[in-house]
């Protein structure tokens, strides 16, 4: 099967089929386009993300199936309990969205690059200026200690990527995230491609056509008007 190529200077053109995602590498959907904060949007509004290596086109993604967390279905181990108990960390909404990305873009132990790029992290950092993209954050003694980033639209928050520097401190701010947009009235997290670390937090697989319905009835409700706000 033949992939769409998008045309740069087009960013509201449409995106091709989901079901036109190749198998193998499974989900690729087109390349090329841009990284306008329009066709970003909307590629998550219709389930698809950007991801690709420096060097290399643009590349878009619709996995099949699609690793997500429904909110009420949030898992809590008790040694985690335990850690969330002893309130390790002050936890903050969007107040170091740079310095997340930059410290998510780092390469990580065992690994000698990194997949947000330079273009990447410009093009959230004007999404989170624009207030789309958002931050949530461990800090430790006035240090970050983790945190993680996403898109949110709608009543659906699209995971993007974590880090830690404390033991702990992304799993801590990741329940704190799911349990804030619960309050929020978000209902579903996208968390993309199956982890065992993911799984372990209560997220599912559900087929790709499924995952889009529920893009479709809840990107369009707004959250509690107060989320977000800084």
């Amino acid at each position: 099967m033949q992939l769409t190529l998008l045309d740069p200077d087009h960013p509201h053109q449409a995106f091709p089929p989901l079901h036109k995602a190749l198998q193998q590498p499974n989900g690729l959907l087109a390349f090329g386009g841009c990284l306008s904060p329009q066709r970003i949007v909307n590629a998550y509004r219709h389930g698809v993300f950007p991801w690709f290596n420096p060097g290399e086109p643009i590349l878009w993604w619709s996995p099949d199936p699609r690793l997500v967390l429904f909110p009420e279905h949030l898992k809590i181990s008790r040694s985690l309990a335990k850690t969330l108990r002893k309130q390790l960390f002050e936890i903050r909404f969007d107040s170091a969205f740079r310095q997340v990305i930059t410290a998510c873009a780092a390469p990580r132990s065992g690994s000698g690059g990194t997949w947000i790029t330079d273009d990447m992290l410009q093009a959230y950092l004007t999404l989170h200026h624009l207030g789309i993209a958002h931050s949530c954050e461990a800090w430790h003694d006035g240090e970050l200690a983790g945190g993680l980033y996403g898109i949110a639209i709608g009543r659906v928050f699209f995971g993007e990527s974590m880090f830690h520097r404390k033991t702990d401190a992304s799993k801590v701010v990741f329940v704190h995230l799911v349990q804030q947009l619960s309050a929020w009235g978000y209902r579903l997290i996208d968390c993309q491609v199956s982890s065992e670390h993911l799984l372990s937090l209560g997220a599912e697989e559900i087929p790709r056509q499924r995952f889009a319905q529920l893009l479709n009835d809840y990107c369009d409700h707004q959250p509690d008007p107060a989320a977000w706000q800084r």
